[in-house]
């Protein structure tokens, strides 16, 4: 289901940008648009892995370093059937994992030192299968075409700002379409990009469902997964990692950043309870 629910969203993101498109009155715009968010979420598919792996300091390690989460991520990924991930362990006291890398054949997973200390080896492991469920599912490129089209739409809305702008001097007659044209076009251009980045937004978090769902298959431990994410919400809070941003909150296991209210349409990650809830209805119907 989170694997439709993903697809209906691209779906949906798409038919966003060609009504934006048509709105605009040409195919050139589109394009262009498209061609450039292309080219800059490209380069952070690329190489988000080394970005955001120096962004956080983490330090590689190897099975010498720290045998006993290295061979747990092995064996996972002898599960998974996975070719082994580079390991890196991030210095924080914030307890927090994530996964990145294009594609299995160039991905790395990380944890922070914080993590290693708060959960126990079976809790451990169910993150680190989060983790490489991440990179089974390839989250990376689908959350990268979802940045592309929700990027490329925000910039036919400022597109559209700027044409509705100048052609706000024209009489009725030049316009054709007179102030409701115009009104038309503003609201479209303001409330498109919002829609993509909600969108956006919906994406991820059907990712991290998905991603929850996959890595207890891969341990055969949602419950040891389920009480993990507890610990960590409450620790994230307690504790929360300074050194975040939210360009990178969504790689996490646990929301660095923290939000409520309305902030939660726009947040990367499910409501922990429901992932919690969904984690034990698994343990029950195995």
């Amino acid at each position: 289901m989170q694997r439709l629910k993903t697809t209906f969203l691209l779906a949906l993101l798409t038919v966003l940008m060609v009504t934006m498109g048509n709105a605009m009155g040409g195919r050139s715009g589109i394009v262009t648009a498209f061609v450039i968010a292309l080219g800059m979420n490209f380069f952070s598919y690329w190489f988000s892995d080394k970005i955001v792996l120096r962004m956080y300091g983490a330090q590689e390690i190897g099975e010498h370093d720290h045998p006993t989460f290295y061979n747990l991520v092995r064996n996972l990924a002898m599960r998974a059937g996975l070719p082994m991930p580079k390991v890196y362990i991030i210095p924080s006291d914030s307890p927090n994992a994530f996964a990145t890398g294009r594609n299995p054949q160039n991905a790395a997973v990380a944890a922070t030192e914080g993590i290693l200390r708060i959960l126990s080896p079976e809790e451990l492991e169910g993150v680190m299968a989060h983790e490489l469920a991440h990179v089974q599912n390839r989250d990376i490129l689908v959350g990268t075409i979802a940045a592309t089209f929700a990027g490329a739409i925000s910039m036919i809305g400022n597109m559209l700002q700027w044409g509705a702008m100048f052609g706000a001097g024209r009489s009725d007659e030049e316009d054709g379409g007179g102030i409701a044209g115009l009104v038309g076009s503003l609201a479209m251009a303001i409330i498109a990009p919002i829609a993509a980045m909600l969108i956006q937004m919906a994406v991820s978090r059907s990712r991290e469902y998905l991603a929850d769902a996959t890595g207890a298959e891969i341990c055969g431990r949602p419950l040891a997964l389920a009480s993990a994410l507890r610990k960590l919400h409450m620790a994230s809070h307690q504790l929360p990692m300074q050194e975040a941003r939210p360009a990178t909150a969504h790689m996490f296991i646990v929301n660095p950043l923290t939000g409520g209210g309305l902030m939660e349409l726009f947040s990367t990650h499910p409501p922990m309870e429901e992932r919690i809830a969904r984690l034990e209805q698994m343990a029950v119907r195995r």
